[in-house]
């Protein structure tokens, strides 16, 4: 049996950074899937219109919820060397992932000043999101694991 045993640190660098490349990525395939759909006949100005304009977020669910909860990570938090897991170190579900998220609108609202407060003001480093959705924004290093046998 392997017990884990969570030491979270902040890594507040780390966060922030992989936060900017997450969201990078995710405006520049937005930015590009709306130029590629413009109903908007007018140079400069692009719009899409209908069931169309529903892939950017059907596309927001797939990059940061759906990614983090078969991974434990999106591609900014990699590159960072940081995973989400639950308090104890295990892996997340679809809802806590959606949950932590969700609250992405009032973590970053305020150029992230919610986050940066909650990360350092909390027991476990936990924004908004984390506290909401149980989990935590570890890197390897910080969760132990001890293999008991009986």
């Amino acid at each position: 049996m392997i017990f884990k045993q969570v030491n979270p640190k902040p890594h507040i660098k780390s966060r922030i950074i992989a936060t900017l490349i997450d969201y990078a990525i995710f405006s520049v395939f937005s930015v590009i899937y709306i130029i590629a759909f413009d109903d908007d006949p007018e140079p400069g100005r692009a719009t899409v219109n209908g069931l169309p304009a529903l892939v950017p977020v059907l596309l927001w669910f797939v990059y940061f919820p759906l990614l983090e909860s078969i991974n434990s990570t999106t591609p900014g938090h990699d590159i960072c060397k940081l995973k989400v897991v639950g308090l104890k170190g295990q892996k997340i579900s679809f809802g806590q992932a959606f949950k932590r998220r969700i609250c992405d609108f009032i973590d970053l609202g305020l150029y992230g000043l919610p986050a940066l407060i909650c990360v350092a003001k909390t027991e476990k480093h936990q924004r908004i999101g984390d506290l909401w959705a149980g989990t935590l924004v570890v890197k390897k290093e910080d969760v132990e694991e001890t293999e008991v046998t009986f």
